[in-house]
């Protein structure tokens, strides 16, 4: 249960002022792929950081813990890609409402790739739990 609720309160911050700037940005006129494109890449980035040293409290390698990130995020950009190129490009609905329904879904994605794949502690061969 703490990890979720610490993953809420970075996903919320985060992923409101991502929305946030989202909005701003295509209200300027970037296609909204292109928008969410960059805005997801920023996300992540910062996200790393909080979500291994406060989340799920992460002591294992950089090296190992950041490959398999990246590998969860590039998951997850298709996944939002594919669901504005699916719902907005092809069926026409606003990319607004999209995109707020993207991030949800990408975030319940991401939060159970990160606990059973990116950050999972690692057992010692003595560890009988």
């Amino acid at each position: 249960m703490k990890q979720i609720f610490r993953y809420g309160v970075v996903g919320i911050l985060s992923n409101i002022l991502g929305y946030l700037l989202f909005l701003l940005i295509t209200h300027w006129g970037v296609e909204s792929k292109e928008a969410m494109s960059f805005l997801y890449l920023l996300s992540a980035t910062v996200g790393f950081f909080g979500n291994k040293k406060w989340t799920f409290t992460y002591q294992g390698g950089l090296l190992s813990s950041g490959a398999k990130y990246f590998i969860a995020h590039l998951a997850g950009y298709l996944i939002n890609f594919s669901m504005l190129y699916i719902f907005v490009d092809k069926l026409a609905y606003p990319y607004q409402w999209v995109q707020a329904g993207a991030i949800m879904f990408v975030a319940g994605f991401l939060f159970i790739v990160f606990k059973y794949f990116v950050f999972v502690k690692e057992k010692q061969i003595w560890d009988n739990k």
